[in-house]
């Protein structure tokens, strides 16, 4: 696996949503600089949407591991 996806892997899902928020500001930002004509590096808007979708993969992926958990859990009481 890459090394932006374990790092994310690594953090937790508060510092996650964090990161999250702050990729979808920079995204934003970059929209605004693509606009108006100001943006040199066109491709940082690239990187930035799939760092947005490596976290959102992540976090589903840990919401699918707890509901399994949680109906196991719940299918063998």
């Amino acid at each position: 696996m890459n090394t932006k996806a374990d790092e994310m892997l690594s953090l937790s899902s508060p510092e996650l949503v964090d990161r999250l928020a702050e990729s979808r500001r920079e995204l934003f930002n970059l929209r605004f600089q693509l606009a108006t004509g100001q943006l040199d590096n066109t491709a940082r808007m690239s990187v930035v949407r799939k760092d947005i979708a490596r976290a959102l993969t992540v976090l589903r992926d840990r919401e699918i591991t707890e509901a399994e958990a949680l109906e196991n859990d719940g299918g063998e009481a």
